[in-house]
């Protein structure tokens, strides 16, 4: 017993030992004390019965020392040792090439191919020994080389993949992942992945191309479709991704699940018309059978919705189709809690877009009433009703409704928005005072745009406040936006120019050019707008709405008017003169976006 815990003992010293001879050869090779790390190397590979990452450290120090006659007498002796490792002659290749004796070199290098053993560990450490000196056609050879003597033409594939990609080559990178994807469908979501971050637009269109020949020599192979679908998606060409996914999805038989992914996709990147016939592929092939029918209809609607109303091009006739759409979808499945959003997204149609308040405010009064809906959902309703009941001049059913939302989700987000916009109302009905304080309190706000919304108000407030000892021209001000948001423009307009005409030097000048820019751009008289907006800019560049009128503007270039340029002349100004803005850090991302790098 005391003979075995004396050799345990002695066993634990040892390797205590060499594990602290490793630490002060790594040390030293790291500072580039290459003659003392190459001692210790040296003494490591003996003591630990001939490691081949010492050996290999060792070799690297004599390298770097010049020793060549001595590193070339190490490697001899270990060929020698271990005749079957191959490696060693990539590593004789290696002092040759140091020594610029390139033809010796590649003799070495052609050996290590030749002796290859038919192993494929073997062969891989072999193809990584050249990969590491970056001899990528080497490497390739050996991958070639043993794979026919494996008898698999594909069992390298991947390995392939990658050293073609170092390469520069994508055609034969593209061609190699796929064939690895052939052998290990698993790898399928890795190449992806790859593809992603190497390929270039136009290597989608080789990947693209070889994709079409295989799905032409194999067409029962599933993959190549959902494959090629992919590339389509990353190109952003969701019509044709959906002709790929249609036919596989037909062919299996499946119940459009990978249909109604494609209309997801599409939607979130407002392709609206790709995922609208996504959507109604599923909702007229598969039918209510599907488990993906309600959901389908229902976003189909959405979509239709938002191409409208962000189109800004819709006609009365569209909105009256849109709104037959929403009845026929409440007509399949009922007015119920199940329902409730979509009669929240119809309501919206007719109250602000067919202004028909009076059909809006019954349909939401009777949402909020349905047994069991939504907590969430009556609120945004009760929102909602609130504000239609504000466009009709009924203040309070509106700060009724506020104050039910404010009151039931203080802490929330949508309780915030409530508050906001009693807050507002006040303002409306000229208590400032009160008004100002709520968007002091709601500057801490946990939603950006309640937060950003409530700071401009209360800096609004607070500088036209101080000017006069009446608040008689805040609250011309005031009556005039109201009107606006009740869509009674004449009457806003005759407001504003009594504005003008009683306080010719006041400094609501470029408030008032603002919000007729607001009218207009309801009209949809976008130059009108855009005229309005570049006065401010001119004329009224130091007031408080100069950064809302430049982003304003080059939104209207981006999104409207179609003057790329121009608009992103205008989001360069706003994030570089005015830093401070809120809108100054999405000024930035859309610049560069038009620009066209790469932001999410």
């Amino acid at each position: 017993m005391i003979r075995s815990i004396l050799l345990a003992a002695g066993l634990l010293f040892a390797f205590a030992a060499l594990g602290q001879d490793a630490r002060l050869a790594q040390q030293y090779y790291t500072d580039g004390e290459f003659e003392k790390a190459a001692v210790l190397y040296e003494k490591l590979f003996e003591q630990s019965n001939f490691n081949d990452y010492y050996f290999d450290r060792y070799v690297e120090c004599l390298l770097a020392l010049e020793a060549f006659d001595d590193c070339e007498k190490v490697i001899k002796k270990q060929l020698k040792r271990d005749p079957a490792n191959v490696q060693l002659y990539v590593t004789y290749g290696k002092l040759f090439e140091r020594q610029v004796k390139d033809e010796e070199a590649e003799a070495q290098y052609r050996k290590a191919i030749e002796m290859m053993p038919q192993d494929q560990f073997a062969i891989t450490k072999l193809a990584n020994a050249f990969t590491t000196l970056t001899k990528y056609d080497l490497a390739i050879e050996t991958y070639e080389k043993g794979a026919a003597m494996l008898k698999d033409s594909q069992v390298f594939a991947y390995n392939l993949g990658e050293l073609y990609r170092r390469k520069g080559d994508s055609a034969k990178m593209v061609e190699s992942y796929l064939n690895s994807i052939e052998l290990d469908p698993g790898r399928a979501n890795t190449v992806k992945a790859i593809f992603q971050r190497y390929l270039l637009p136009e290597d989608y269109e080789e990947l693209k191309a070889q994709l079409y020949t295989r799905i032409q020599e194999g067409p029962a192979n599933d993959f190549y479709p959902e494959m090629l679908s992919w590339v389509f998606i990353q190109q952003k060409d969701y019509q044709n991704a959906f002709r790929q996914l249609r036919a596989l999805d037909r062919r299996l038989q499946e119940n459009g699940g990978r249909v109604f992914r494609l209309g997801e996709i599409a939607a979130s990147d407002r392709d609206y018309a790709a995922a609208i016939q996504a959507y109604e592929y599923i909702v007229a092939d598969k039918g209510p059978s599907s488990t993906y029918y309600i959901d389908a209809k229902r976003e189909a609607l959405r979509c239709k919705r938002r191409q409208l109303v962000e189109g800004y091009d819709y006609s009365r006739e569209a909105l009256l189709q849109l709104e037959a759409e929403y009845e026929s979808f409440l007509d399949e499945f009922g007015r119920s809690k199940v329902t409730a959003n979509i009669i929240l997204e119809e309501a919206e149609l007719v109250a602000l877009y067919l202004n028909d308040l009076g059909k809006a405010i019954a349909m939401l009064s009777d949402m909020i009433g349905y047994p069991n809906v939504n907590p969430t959902t009556q609120a945004y309703g009760k929102i909602n009703l609130a504000d239609y009941y504000l466009m009709k001049g009924e203040i309070w059913e509106a700060t009724l409704l506020y104050s039910q939302v404010d009151k039931a989700f203080k802490e929330d987000q949508i309780g915030h928005e409530a508050r906001f916009r009693n807050a507002k109302l006040s303002y409306y009905a000229g208590d400032f005072q009160w008004a100002q304080a709520q968007f002091d309190i709601l500057k801490a706000s946990t939603s950006k745009l309640i937060a950003n919304d409530a700071l401009d108000l209360s800096v609004f407030i607070m500088d036209n406040l101080g000017l006069d000892t009446t608040a008689t021209a805040l609250q011309l001000y005031a009556d005039a936006e109201l009107l606006v948001f009740q869509n009674r423009f004449d009457e806003a307009f005759l407001k504003l120019d009594s504005l003008r005409q009683n306080f010719p030097a006041h400094s609501l000048l470029d408030d008032i050019l603002y919000l007729e820019a607001q009218v207009f751009k309801k009209k949809r008289d976008y130059n009108r707008a855009a005229g309005l907006l570049q006065k401010i800019i001119d004329e009224h560049k130091e007031e408080i709405r100069a950064d809302n009128a430049l982003y304003e503007l080059a939104q209207l270039y981006d999104k409207q008017l179609n003057e790329p340029e121009k608009a992103m002349a205008l989001y360069e100004t706003l994030f570089i003169d005015f830093s401070g803005s809120t809108f100054a850090v999405e000024a930035r991302k859309r610049f560069r976006q038009l620009r066209g790098d790469n932001v999410q």
